[in-house]
């Protein structure tokens, strides 16, 4: 009996880009004035924490959103953390600038990682849940502050960073917000 001739694989397709990524310290990109937007906050500890925000900007980057990423692969770990140092202080008001417009504030704690600055914008925001939503899987040594905070203030807390990717995409999509 002869056999089939093979077909060959067909290769899956590049999901496309319909998002716009802007990375800091970017400040000349801009987003179109129709695009829902996002910041990716939360574990980057001077880049030694994994790159979950490559995952988050691959799952969302079909969407037509803006993407704001504050992990810059040119950071330096040597540069002093104080006001006075112009490129921290253009990577933290570039932040600052970011949280306070978005539409979706997406914060993932890594379970490795510690987090403080991103415990700290958490702060800052706890009084907007519309906007914030919350990704602390167990294993974060803060978790039970966090789930505290996030359960007195009404802030969407979800244990994993899927079901983080999940949550956020639905705020996205949400019209009436």
């Amino acid at each position: 009996m002869a056999s089939k001739p093979t077909q060959p694989a067909s290769k899956p397709e590049a999901s496309p880009t319909n998002a716009t990524i802007i990375v800091a310290p970017d400040r000349k990109t801009t987003s179109p004035p129709e695009n829902r937007s996002v910041f990716l906050a939360g574990s980057i500890d001077q880049g030694v924490a994994e790159d979950w925000q490559s995952k988050v900007t691959t799952a969302l980057k079909g969407l037509p959103i803006t993407i704001y990423n504050p992990r810059r692969k040119d950071w330096d770990s040597t540069w002093k953390q104080e006001a006075s140092n112009d490129q921290f202080y253009d990577q933290v008001t570039w932040e600052l600038e970011r949280l306070e417009t978005v539409d979706v504030i997406l914060m993932f704690l890594a379970p490795e990682s510690q987090s403080p600055i991103s415990l700290l914008e958490m702060g800052l925001f706890t009084k907007e849940p519309k906007r914030i939503v919350i990704g602390c899987p167990e294993g974060f040594y803060r978790r039970g502050n966090v789930q505290i905070v996030a359960q007195k203030y009404h802030l969407e807390l979800v244990d994993s960073l899927d079901k983080l990717i999940e949550a956020t995409k639905e705020r996205l999509l949400k019209t009436d917000s």
